[in-house]
């Protein structure tokens, strides 16, 4: 269970037995090259004056009673260690024989103290609570006993911040840590989510509304009993002596509050910590602000998108038409869009497009490259044309270079006809009676180029055929080549399809579900028929 480090930079791993009284039992090499302590020398003493250090006594208490449990300890961050090494510990429990716990520790690169460390493990998304989390985990028990990340509810609600001012505050708790006890404990009686109202003169105010530190020696009045009513509350409130608030502060911003806390049996925290702590909440104030704009350009694109996505389409009754949009995640937001316009006759054209990247960007170019396909499919000019038109509109946006597919068909129930234009996208497949066949088309460049070089064609839709119009999320990824997409998508879609007059909605979906799985992008698939 041991390695070396094999040059600059690596960590170095070791792991070591204890028995239930806390005596080492089993000391490997790995251990001796670690912390630079022989077996003889360690062998049958107790670990907790084998590992010195600040707190040290303390964690490793409670990391022991966790194993005699039978569980983990999670606690698997740095901790100040003999020579000042830096280590990341984890106790677990041992069945036997021998019984007793094994203990892991692994060395940070030479050189970084847990500051450095802690600023490479916080920010590794952009997602507000996992941040959050990731700070308070790298400030336990490294730095304090517990930790809580506060933001303000405004923040979360709108994605906009206010000057803090003198009187309550309304905050969230995004995370909190305890050290040594496992998360359902700690969600238990710190819960993530829960929103306080903080009076005008609690620390977390104070600091948020002053813009520094905040030292302190006992839980505000309103904190102390709220925790009083939870189990295990009253236990909290008496442990720790010495806490620290500390504004989180980017971009000349309050974006929340830290608070930090020491049990009564470490030291409590003096102006050297203070430093410590600034350093650290700077780099997760920083964070949190990355993660709180870019979640307010996701949900402007997601609005955006979605308020411009056809709700009810107009559908003439003599075509039979099914749609269905998938978002590539909660992160992601692309430029897909379709639409359905009814025309003189009976007739309807039937648009859909992908505007290429994600973002807020993909999601404008995207609302109004759909504006006006649909109005220009409205003055019923052929699909050439309004791909033509598209082109030149696109060739003028005042936006940083992007491209844009299209394909835009017109179907016209009484000729039994379809004309379709593309422009760079993947040709429509045709299905028919269990069998699909990609239809054969001029392929047309990408909207925004300025060429205006579009050509249509006309075929016949025989009754029971189906046209299958979708982008290229449906059949693309970085774990599926194109071709390998377009096989499975023909490999579905006949069957999905069948019997002859199934219901399209269920057809559609079955496809989604089907091809759907290892999908990084958004996902637009349209079929339609014309009725009997």
């Amino acid at each position: 269970m041991a390695r070396r480090s094999r040059g600059p930079g690596l960590a170095e791993f070791a792991a070591f037995i204890v028995d239930p009284d806390g005596r080492v039992a089993c000391w490997p090499e790995s251990a001796t090259r670690l912390f630079g302590l022989t077996t003889d020398a360690v062998t049958g003493r107790d670990v907790r004056e084998v590992l010195t250090g600040h707190g040290v006594r303390e964690l490793v208490d409670q990391a022991l009673a966790a194993a005699a449990a039978g569980r983990a300890w999670s606690a698997t961050r740095p901790v100040a260690l003999a020579g000042d090494v830096v280590v990341m510990v984890r106790c677990e429990p041992l069945a036997g024989p021998p019984s007793g716990a094994l203990v892991s520790a692994l060395r940070a690169p030479p050189g970084s103290g847990w500051l450095s460390w802690a600023a490479s493990r916080i920010g590794s998304t952009l997602e507000l609570v996992r941040t959050a989390r990731e700070v308070a985990e790298t400030a336990v028990p490294g730095f304090a006993d517990a930790a809580a990340i506060f933001v303000p509810e405004p923040m979360l609600a709108a994605g906009e911040l206010a000057g803090h001012r003198a009187g309550h505050a309304v905050v969230r708790r995004l995370a909190a840590c305890l050290a040594g006890q496992p998360a359902a404990v700690t969600d238990q009686l710190l819960p993530p989510d829960e929103v306080l109202i903080l009076p005008e003169d609690s620390p977390r105010s104070q600091a948020m509304t002053g813009r520094g530190p905040v030292l302190f020696g006992q839980f505000d009045a309103e904190t102390a009993g709220r925790l009083a009513t939870r189990p295990g509350g009253q236990e909290l409130t008496s442990a720790y002596s010495s806490f620290l608030a500390m504004p989180l502060l980017a971009r000349g911003a309050v974006v929340g509050c830290a608070t930090f806390a020491r049990a009564a049996s470490g030291a409590p925290f003096g102006s050297a910590d203070i430093a410590e702590a600034g350093e650290l909440t700077s780099r997760a104030a920083l964070c949190l602000d990355n993660a709180r704009l870019y979640e307010r350009e996701r949900r402007t694109a997601a609005t955006l998108q979605q308020g411009l996505l056809p709700r009810r389409s107009q559908v003439p009754p003599g075509i039979e038409v099914a749609h269905q949009y998938q978002p590539a995640g909660d992160s992601l937001i692309g430029g897909d869009w379709h639409d359905v316009v009814p025309l003189p006759g009976g007739r309807a054209a039937l648009i859909v497009g992908d505007a290429m990247g994600h973002g807020l960007d993909a999601a404008a170019v995207m609302a109004q490259l759909r504006t006006a396909a649909h109005v220009l499919a409205g003055l019923d000019l052929p699909p050439a044309q309004v791909l033509h038109r598209l082109d030149a509109m696109a060739a003028e946006l005042a936006v940083a270079p992007f491209a844009a597919t299209c394909v835009c068909l017109v179907i016209d129930p009484s000729g039994r006809s379809c004309q379709i234009a593309q422009a760079g996208h993947h040709p429509p497949v045709l299905a028919l009676g269990g069998t699909t066949q990609d239809l054969e088309l001029p392929p047309g460049l990408p909207l925004g180029l300025g060429t205006g070089s579009f050509q249509a064609t006309q075929i016949g839709l025989p009754p029971d055929a189906t046209i299958a119009v979708y982008t290229d999320g449906l059949v693309e990824s970085r774990s599926r080549p194109l071709d390998q997409g377009m096989a499975a998508l023909h490999e579905v879609l006949g069957p999905a399809l069948q019997p002859p007059g199934r219901e399209l909605g269920a057809a559609c979906a079955a496809v989604i579900q089907a091809m759907s799985h290892d999908s990084e992008d958004d996902i637009t698939l349209v079929l339609a028929r014309i009725r009997h």
